[in-house]
């Protein structure tokens, strides 16, 4: 794949869309293309995640359970796996294992920080657009938390 074809899949992420063109040329250059069979790994629930995969084609099935149950979800071409995982360290939450021949493109958290680092406009609006998320995200759980209260109330 040509870079500016990764660069306009990286444009697509609502995150990842906000970088400057130059920020989004570095992660692009530096992303790690992995071609996956149907059946391989991609990782599994609880492993440590130093960055995000995003998927270019094919199918991943996700599952935070390895039971034998169907998959709970199938993340397609597109899809971004393990976005928090670019900015902070944290624990794969599901397994991922490839459905049929799928590409990947893997984006490293330290190229992150570094682009992040040298591009201070990006930063500023990757905070601004997580800060959003967060308030939203603490909206909603306080609805839920009132939901809850006037069930117990009954």
């Amino acid at each position: 794949m040509a870079l500016e074809d990764d660069i306009r899949l990286l444009t697509r992420q609502p995150l990842l869309g906000l970088l400057d063109r130059d920020a989004l040329r570095l992660v692009a250059f530096a992303a790690e293309p992995r071609t996956l069979r149907a059946g391989d790994v991609l990782f599994r629930h609880g492993d440590g995640a130093d960055g995000a995969y995003l998927v270019v084609s094919g199918a991943v099935a996700l599952s935070r359970v390895d039971d034998g149950r169907p998959a709970e979800e199938i993340a397609g071409p597109g899809t971004l796996l393990g976005e928090l995982a670019l900015f902070a360290p944290v624990e794969r939450p599901a397994t991922a294992i490839a459905r049929e021949k799928t590409q990947v493109m893997k984006l490293s958290r330290n190229v992150m920080r570094r682009v992040l680092g040298e591009s201070p406009a990006s930063a500023d609006a990757i905070a601004a657009a997580i800060e959003e998320r967060l308030q939203s995200f603490t909206g909603e759980l306080a609805s839920v938390g009132m939901a809850l209260r006037a069930i117990d109330w009954r």
